[in-house]
């Protein structure tokens, strides 16, 4: 069982990340490439990101075991600001920090750390260079390919998340997250592989939705570090990862509409700027301006400029359009 405890100073600190993390994405997908369960969700991805790595993943299978602690260092919070800052950071990982992490990801293995993890643990440069050299590589089959989609889950995950503050403030935001976490004030529970009592002590959380983060959520082992809960945004199929579609919209909204605007009214649903829009329709930029304002037009989206941004939003018409006609759902 995890559980995090939460004061008042907590619960005014915490914080959606604002983007994917690119190596929590990176490590948790090399999760998903080895299960065999989720075939519906990521059997496509899997068979395509073989095929590019062609074999080469022994560096980060001993590193990362199918279950069960990896080292804290592969995913720094420098990882927020994109690939390159990330590896930056694991290329600065003291020798005492990798020497710690990785005698602790030894135990329970039943045996000593193999020869090039030895290295690593030594903080040789040389094997710490390699590492760096495998992530890049993995990324670039793995991640890269399906960044925009992984983007566009994340933003729609952060859209829910954000429509909860708004309308009841941390408490509700923390109520809102997957059934696998349950907030019970103040602490938030999940079940996890091992006993763990975070104590955020004022630090507060930073919430990152991660796509290919299923089943239980991640937190660092290392309590000194900042506080990150990594959890499975929500999912709903996309064919990029070969997943079966069975969409959410009605077959008369298509036929009414057109089945590209029907998906640019179902990512608005939860509000999101017109880049964001695109992402998610999987349009460009200019066509998913286009959409939005005949939709506008229509009544079915209003349109707000915050800053540089534009935000697009459902009208209750829209809202009900999407519904199917059906009545919105009651609230105390």
């Amino acid at each position: 069982m995890l559980r995090i405890h939460f004061s008042a100073d907590d619960l005014a600190r915490v914080r959606m990340a604002v983007r994917p993390d690119v190596l929590w994405e990176t490590i948790l997908s090399f999760h998903r490439l080895r299960e065999r369960r989720r075939a519906q969700m990521f059997g496509e991805w899997r068979s395509e990101t073989r095929a590019r790595l062609n074999g080469e993943t022994s560096l980060l299978a001993a590193l990362v075991p199918p279950r069960g602690y990896f080292p804290d260092f592969l995913t720094p919070p420098e990882g927020a600001g994109g690939l390159e800052s990330g590896l930056a950071a694991i290329r600065a990982t003291s020798p005492e920090r990798l020497h710690s992490e990785l005698t602790l990801a030894s135990v329970g293995r039943g045996a000593q750390l193999p020869g090039r993890l030895a290295a690593l643990a030594e903080g040789g440069v040389e094997q710490l260079a390699r590492l760096i050299s495998v992530l890049r590589s993995y990324h670039r089959a793995a991640i890269e390919p399906y960044w925009t989609q992984i983007q566009a889950r994340v933003e729609a995950d952060r859209a829910v998340r954000g429509r909860a503050l708004l309308d009841g403030g941390a408490s509700e935001l923390l109520g809102s997250l997957p059934p696998v976490l349950r907030w019970r004030a103040p602490v938030l529970e999940s079940d996890y592989p091992v006993e763990r009592e975070l104590r955020l002590d004022g630090r507060g959380l930073l919430l990152q939705p991660s796509f290919f983060c299923r089943g239980t959520p991640v937190v660092y082992r290392n309590a000194t570090l900042p506080p990150v809960l990594v959890y499975p945004a929500a999912h709903t199929p996309d064919p990029a990862f070969g997943e079966v579609s069975a969409s959410a919209l009605t077959p008369s909204l298509g036929r009414l509409v057109g089945h590209t605007r029907s998906a640019v009214l179902q990512a608005i649903r939860y509000g999101c700027t017109t880049s964001e829009l695109a992402r998610r329709a999987g349009v460009s930029l200019a066509s998913a301006s286009q959409h939005a304002a005949v939709l506008r037009d229509a009544g079915l989206v209003l349109t707000l400029r915050h800053g540089n941004a534009v935000l697009h939003t459902l009208t209750p018409l829209g809202a009900a359009l999407l519904r199917g006609g059906a009545p919105a759902e009651a609230t105390s």
